[in-house]
Formats: structure tokens, C-alpha cells, sequence
């Protein structure tokens, strides 16, 4: 339910520190659902985004998510500006601390403008229809006598204006609109929606301006760092500290005892020694000069090698069936003209973002205040409540930018650390990370193991499809001994595979965590969307068939489906974004010698996305030459942003095809740095290739993470194309090929 209402200048300021006078307007998001009740209440209401019109014309926006680099500060303001008709100059956004007034501020999913873009205009025409009663007012005219343009009521009559600033005092008097009056603009008068725009934090962000959560500095503030047992759940055995406390600088070391999360809902901090200093570099110093045993615990003999053997044992066995499945597997491969079988690994993957975890916190008494780069800063402001006893009116999480996020800092394990750390010293302390502790203790991706067996009529039409799958599951960090994947995770492109397949089953298999799991960019698509794709190119191999018109024909005749959602798949979108990018790519064109394209598409976060990779191999090193990827997400808020998310995922689907990789050895994690989990470097970056389909009328869908499932099956088939070797296995550089 969402609800415009009128704020009191007061409770704006107490909430937000903005002082100056003018129009406040809230609204509240408490579900996804787009229902829209505005009603009038001066009292205490304490909503999750405002706008603030000032007498000056300058127009705050608050935001209620977290701004990682996907530009949606910029986008949801945007949204506002056009239906109040604001002059983009005079816009400026302020970040919204945590807190449950706010709903759902958990940015992940690529859900922010899909669940915020209807309220953010709604709030924005409301603000209009105020200034436009005020104007007529003022004029004394009809309201149909005026219009708005460019932060300026206009009469039509006598061809006056009046500056929006000018309006604050009487328009604060009008009633908030009802939602049957607010009347939204059509796309074709959109200005800012749909359109490029420049980011609202672009000055900040060039000119070292923005601050992330290590530019934070508070007075007698201290830094520190802390010393992790290699393996995951492992404890402190015993330890020498002499040597710590000889770095200049260091001022204490002791043990920081791990903290064990409920069942069910939080994720608690694994503990180790700490190491308190004047500056972060004598504490990262003294952390290195620490000597300490270890009692590893029970995940001491895990061997990702060897749990990938089990795990390609357990999928070539009889699993788990999963509901949802058709027709009869086992009678159609009995009279296949051809049967086609494949297994697919994916490795455990870290997060990695260019910013390592980190937080400010300062424990006070009865109050708890912290400063850090979180995506979900609600749960963080739970957890601590939990862990502390302090209750939640009492903790402020200041949201900072992040340096990139990918669902790693949708975690609170790194804030709950620099409370902990606060309340034992009684002061205020930064705590940060090395790139080797994030490498080390990071919430992975998880592994899996994939066989699909398929059948093929003579006429090379895909007559049964069997598909089994484990890997670990993200409730594990959640609930202990949750060994199969959940419906949610199966739900990610599994069991709403898009094609039409007259006999389909689904299995999963057993696949128990000994490391901490959560998501990363796309989540269990990154596995879907490499099975499946890569499956489809075999078979469409083995039925002598070209992949683009498998695709085409495999998806079959024009159908929705899910008609009681939201958000409909509809096979017609996911068959057009195929065929520009095939037409984008000039698909079917002679290709110089050694190079090969490769395609996938995928349907993952109500977007549809098709891509098209080529590769050239040269003495069986891959060179990754074009990527074309074109995207279906509904109403396109900001093209740029989209631009800039799709060319971020075709680098992140690459870094996790040709190098990402987490092994894990007696139990401990064996990369430490970019050295050896590599990213994909400038020098290796293609050429990238957008399109972003016209299509203005539909509800928007996500874009952060739909473009990065394609990319790394793409990369394989065409390596396929260009060789005749199948990749199976991911990364390539296992392979010797980078």
C-alpha cells in the first residue's frame, strides 16, 4: 500500500536534519503492491521518501535505497522531476538513514524502480496538482487555466508564470490530491523518464567528493583490523600478541569471541583477535605480526575438488524430484532417435566489489550509531538490536555510498563486528577489511553441479528434457542443515524454464554447506542461465539445426503465461530481444578464421535478455572480441544507467568465465588477492554492444543483474563455434585457455 501524505516541517527536520522551510511530501511503501491511498496527516507521519520543495525552488529527494553505482538515486529522482515538472538543476537527493518508516529499503533483486517508479510519479504529479491549485488560486482561475513547465506555473490565459519557490506558502495550504484525481503523464510527454541523465552524485563522485564508508572520521576515533580463522566457523586455539603491540601504533590486541546468530534470521560475525591502532595501516601491521593456533572445527577436511566429485556423483543419480515437472521423461528417451547428455560445473564465486567490507560504529551506553556502506540497512539495525539488547529506536545506520555491493554487503556480519569491537574499547572504531579477508570470509557464491539429458525426434525437435542440479543452498545461512535448494532458488530458472518441452523432470540433489552461502549479482541464475544455454547449443548441434532458429522454434508459438502476476512471461519478448541481437550481431556472417559467435538468452527478474558473444582462439587462448547484449525491461527509466548496468554485467559475466574461481583446501580458502581470483582487466575488455528495446508501456522490470546469467554460456558455445571443443566447466582458466 502506498500513501501520499503531507509531513509536519518539524518531524522532516528531527528525521532528516533539513531545516529550511517549504512543501514536504511523504510516501510510504510498506509491500511491492502499487495501491495508492494519499490522505492528509500533519501529526508524526514519518514516511520513506519525501520531497521537499523549498521557497528557493531547490527540491529534495530522499532515497530510501542504498546507491552502489547503479545509478538509482539518480533514476527514482528522475521519476519525481518529470510528473512534478521540475527543472533537473534544482534537484539534489539525500540518503535516508535505516529504518522501518522507509518499508523495504533491502537493495538487492533488481527491484527498486520496478517497486518504487508508480509512488515516486504519483508523489511527484501530487506536488504538481498542489501547485497548480495554489497558482489558480492566486490568479484566481481555474485550475484547467494552468499548466506546469520547467519548475514554472503558467496561466494560459494571460501567459504569466510563477516560479515553483514562489508557490511554497500557498500551495503548503492545498490539500493533498486524492489518488482518483492524480492523473500520470503519457510516455510520449515524458522528459526526463525514458531518457539520458547526467548522475545527480556525478560532481561528488568525479571529484572525490562522495563519501564511502571509509572516508568516515569521527574525534578520537580508532581503527581496526582482525584476524579471522582460515576456516569457516573455526575458533581461537591460543596466541602470542607480543609482536602486535611492538608496531607503533598499536595500542591493544585481544580476542574477539564469535558471535552465533539465531536461527532463522541474522548472520552474526565469526570472531578471531583484534587489533586496535592509531591508524588503519599500524592495524592491518600488527594484525600480520599476530601468532596465533587455531582450532579449525568440523569443515577442517573440506576440499572443494573433492566436493565437486560428489556432487557430479549425486547428479548422475537418481535426485530429489522437484514439483512442477511433465509428461514422461523416460518413455520419450526410450523412442528418442538421439539422446544427448551434459554435466556443468560452476565454481564457488567471491563478491569481490571494489570497496572491501568495512564499518564506523560508536556504542554508547544505551545508543548505537554506525556509519557503513550496507544494502540492507533494516536488518542490519535488527541484528545489532539482537545481539546487544539495545532496542532498535535507539540505533542509527547511516547509509554511505557503496563501492560496489553485488549482494555482499546485504550482509551485516562487518557492522556487527565494529559494535562489538566499540563496546569492548568504549570509544568509536573503524573497522576494515583486507582485499585478502574479503577473498577469505566472504558469503560465496555456491557451486553446483548440473546433468541434463535430452531427447531428439528425427525431425530434431527436443522430445524430453531431464535436468538434475545441487548445490549449496543460501537458507544454510540461514538455517542449519538446509541441504537442498529452496523453492525460491529453484524458481530462478529452473523450474519456470521458458521453453516448451512436451515431457520435462526436475531434480535436485543433496548438497550440504561448509562454507558461508548468499547471493551474488543474478543469484541461481548464473547457474540456470549457464546449464540451460549451454545445453540448448549441444542439442541444437546434434539436430544439425542453426542455435538462433533452436532457440525460435523451441520457445514455440506466441503464449503468456502466469496471467495472475504482476508480471507475465511473455515468450514473444524473450523470441524479440533474440532477434535484434541476432540482427545487431549480423549472425550467420563468415567470421575470420579462428573466431566463433555464441548465443544465450535468459529470462530472469520479469526482464528478457538475449546476448551474443564472439571470441577468437589463438593457440587455445581465448580472446573475448564483441559482446551484443539487448535487454527487454519494460519502461526504461534511464537509459544511461541501463547502458551502464548491461556493460557492467558483460565484465562481471566474463570475470566469472574465464577466471572466478574459489577453491577451498583443509578447509581454508586458497586465493588471497586479484592475483589469484582475477578480474577481467581493461586490456582484455571487448567491444560492448547495447540495445534496449522501445518498450515505454510496460511496467519496468530489473537491470542490474539480467544481463550477467548470458554471458559466460554465450562465451563457451562460442568458443564451440570457433573450435569444436565444449566447455563445461567453468572458469577457462582451468582449462589453460586465458
Amino acid at each position: 500500500m502506498s500513501t501520499i501524505h503531507k509531513i509536519d516541517r518539524r518531524d522532516f527536520v528531527k528525521l532528516l536534519g533539513l531545516a529550511t522551510g517549504g512543501i514536504v511530501l511523504g510516501c510510504s511503501i510498506g509491500t511491492d503492491e502499487k495501491n495508492f491511498i494519499p490522505t492528509k496527516d500533519s501529526k508524526g507521519f514519518h514516511p520513506n521518501l519525501f520531497i521537499h520543495l523549498e521557497k528557493n525552488g531547490n527540491i529534495t529527494i530522499i532515497a530510501s535505497r542504498s546507491e552502489m553505482g547503479q545509478g538509482i538515486r539518480t533514476s527514482l529522482a528522475s521519476a519525481i522531476a518529470d510528473e512534478l515538472e521540475a527543472d533537473w538543476k534544482f534537484i539534489s537527493v539525500k540518503q535516508a538513514i535505516g529504518h522501518e518508516k522507509y518499508g523495504n529499503q533491502n537493495t538487492d533483486g533488481s527491484r527498486s524502480v520496478r517497486t518504487q517508479l508508480t509512488p515516486m510519479r504519483k508523489m511527484g504529479a501530487s506536488a504538481k496538482m498542489m501547485l497548480l491549485a495554489a497558482a489558480a488560486k492566486k490568479w484566481n482561475v481555474a485550475i484547467e487555466d494552468c499548466s506546469a513547465k520547467n519548475h514554472f506555473i503558467l496561466n494560459k490565459n494571460t501567459q504569466e508564470s510563477l516560479f515553483f519557490g514562489d508557490l511554497v506558502d500557498e500551495a503548503s495550504m492545498v490539500a493533498v490530491p486524492s489518488d482518483e484525481s492524480i492523473q500520470l503523464k503519457d510516455v510520449k510527454d515524458f522528459k526526463f523518464i525514458g531518457k539520458t541523465l547526467k548522475s545527480v552524485d556525478l560532481k561528488d563522485f568525479t571529484h572525490g567528493t562522495a563519501a564511502y564508508g571509509m572516508d568516515i572520521r569521527l574525534p578520537n576515533m580508532k581503527f581496526a583490523a582482525i584476524a579471522r580463522c582460515p576456516v569457516a566457523f573455526g575458533t581461537l586455539k591460543k596466541f602470542n600478541k607480543r609482536y602486535a603491540e611492538e608496531v607503533t601504533g598499536v595500542e591493544n590486541v585481544f580476542e574477539l569471541p564469535r558471535i552465533i546468530p539465531p536461527t532463522g534470521k541474522f548472520f552474526g560475525m565469526f570472531g578471531g583477535m583484534v587489533v586496535i591502532a592509531k591508524n588503519t595501516w599500524a592495524a592491518f601491521q600488527g594484525k600480520t605480526n599476530l601468532d596465533i593456533e587455531w582450532n579449525p572445527g568440523p569443515n577442517a577436511s573440506f576440499d572443494s575438488e573433492t566436493f565437486k566429485k560428489t556432487l557430479t556423483s549425486r547428479v548422475h543419480s537418481t535426485g530429489k524430484l522437484v514439483p512442477g515437472g511433465h509428461g514422461n521423461v523416460t518413455a520419450a528417451f526410450e523412442v528418442a532417435a538421439k539422446l544427448i547428455e551434459a554435466t556443468y560445473h560452476v565454481p564457488f564465486l567471491a563478491h569481490s566489489p571494489m570497496e572491501v567490507p568495512n564499518a564506523t560504529a560508536w556504542f554508547q551506553g544505551n545508543t548505537i550509531e554506525v556509519w557503513a556502506p550496507v544494502q540492507d540497512p533494516q536488518t542490519a539495525r535488527s541484528e545489532l538490536s539482537h545481539f546487544f539488547e539495545i532496542p532498535e529506536e535507539n540505533i542509527t545506520i547511516n547509509v554511505t555510498f557503496l563501492g560496489g555491493g553485488f549482494g555482499r554487503k546485504s550482509k551485516s556480519d562487518f557492522v556487527v563486528e565494529a559494535v562489538a569491537i566499540s563496546k569492548k574499547i568504549k570509544a568509536p572504531v573503524q573497522v576494515v577489511w583486507t582485499r585478502e579477508d574479503d577473498i577469505q570470509h566472504d558469503f560465496y557464491h555456491a557451486t553446483s553441479a548440473q546433468y541434463l539429458k535430452g531427447s531428439l525426434n528425427r525431425k530434431g525437435e527436443v522430445t524430453g528434457w531431464l535436468q538434475r542440479v545441487g548445490f549449496p543452498s543460501i537458507v544454510s545461512s540461514f538455517k542449519p542443515f538446509s541441504e537442498y535448494a529452496s523453492g525460491f532458488e529453484l524458481n530462478q530458472g529452473f523450474t519456470n524454464n521458458p521453453y516448451l518441452l512436451e515431457n520435462f523432470r526436475l531434480e535436485n540433489v543433496q548438497a550440504e554447506a561448509n562454507v558461508r552461502i548468499g547471493w551474488m549479482r543474478s543469484v541461481v541464475h548464473i547457474h540456470s542461465g549457464f546449464g540451460i544455454n549451454s545445453f540448448i547449443d549441444e542439442l541444437a548441434f546434434a539436430a544439425k539445426k542453426d542455435p538462433i532458429k533452436f532457440h525460435l522454434d523451441l520457445l514455440g508459438e506466441d503464449r503468456v503465461t502466469n496471467g495472475d502476476s504482476a508480471f507475465p512471461f511473455y515468450s514473444k519478448r524473450l523470441k524479440n530481444v533474440l532477434n535484434k541481437t541476432a540482427t545487431a550481431a549480423g549472425w550467420g556472417k563468415k567470421l575470420p578464421k579462428n573466431h566463433g559467435l555464441g548465443v544465450a538468452i535468459h529470462y530472469s527478474f520479469y526482464s528478457y535478455v538475449a546476448t551474443i558473444v564472439e571470441v577468437s582462439v589463438l593457440n587455445k587462448k581465448v580472446k573475448v572480441e564483441n559482446i551484443w547484449t539487448t535487454i527487454d525491461c519494460g519502461l526504461a527509466l534511464n537509459k544511461d544507467n541501463i547502458k551502464n548496468q548491461l556493460e557492467g554485467a558483460a565484465v562481471f559475466g566474463m570475470s566469472i568465465a574465464l577466471y572466478g574461481k574459489i577453491s577451498m583446501e583443509e578447509g581454508a580458502v586458497a586465493q588471497n588477492n586479484f592475483y589469484d581470483y582475477q578480474m577481467t582487466r581493461m586490456q582484455d575488455a571487448p567491444n560492448i554492444h547495447i540495445n534496449i528495446v522501445d518498450a515505454m508501456k510496460e511496467p519496468p522490470t530489473g537491470v542490474g543483474e539480467p544481463g550477467v546469467p548470458v554471458i559466460a554460456p554465450a562465451i563457451c558455445n562460442a568458443i564451440f563455434n570457433a573450435t569444436g571443443e565444449r566447455v563445461r566447466s567453468l572458469p577457462l582458466s582451468d582449462l589453460g585457455m586465458v
